[in-house]
């Protein structure tokens, strides 16, 4: 699994991504499962995820954030990565972000993007 945890803030709200291999949505799950059980993870507000399974084509939830798991799905599909989830979390700071919520996501997204591509090209 790879964290990056504190990617950003905004208003109080924090966000982290995380992400890793996974082989169908018994495996998405099982991920989702080791990521909760760190008790931070399983107190945030959202755990919005996507993945695009080759076999299965793509899934996401947006985990009560919204459109969220589609713009982290589109970004997936985009850089042509199967067979991995990604999972943005957020902590409500207690203020609305509105719109600027999707841009946080996608920030978040790419910084996964960015540090998974930065470790495969270290290997």
């Amino acid at each position: 699994m790879l964290q990056i945890e504190d990617v950003l803030r905004d208003r109080g709200s924090r966000y982290a991504v995380s992400g890793g291999p996974v082989q169908g949505r018994a495996w998405a799950e099982a991920f989702l499962a080791d990521l909760k059980r760190v008790k931070k993870f399983a107190k945030a507000t959202h755990n919005t995820w996507a993945c695009v399974f080759s076999d299965a084509g793509p899934m996401k939830n947006d985990d009560g954030e919204a459109g969220a798991g589609a713009v982290i799905l589109k970004m997936l599909e985009r850089a042509g990565l199967t067979d991995h989830i990604v999972v943005v979390t957020r902590w409500y700071g207690g203020v609305h972000l509105g719109g600027d919520r999707f841009a946080h996501v996608v920030s978040c997204a790419r910084a996964y993007l960015d540090a998974f591509q930065g470790a495969g090209a270290a290997r």
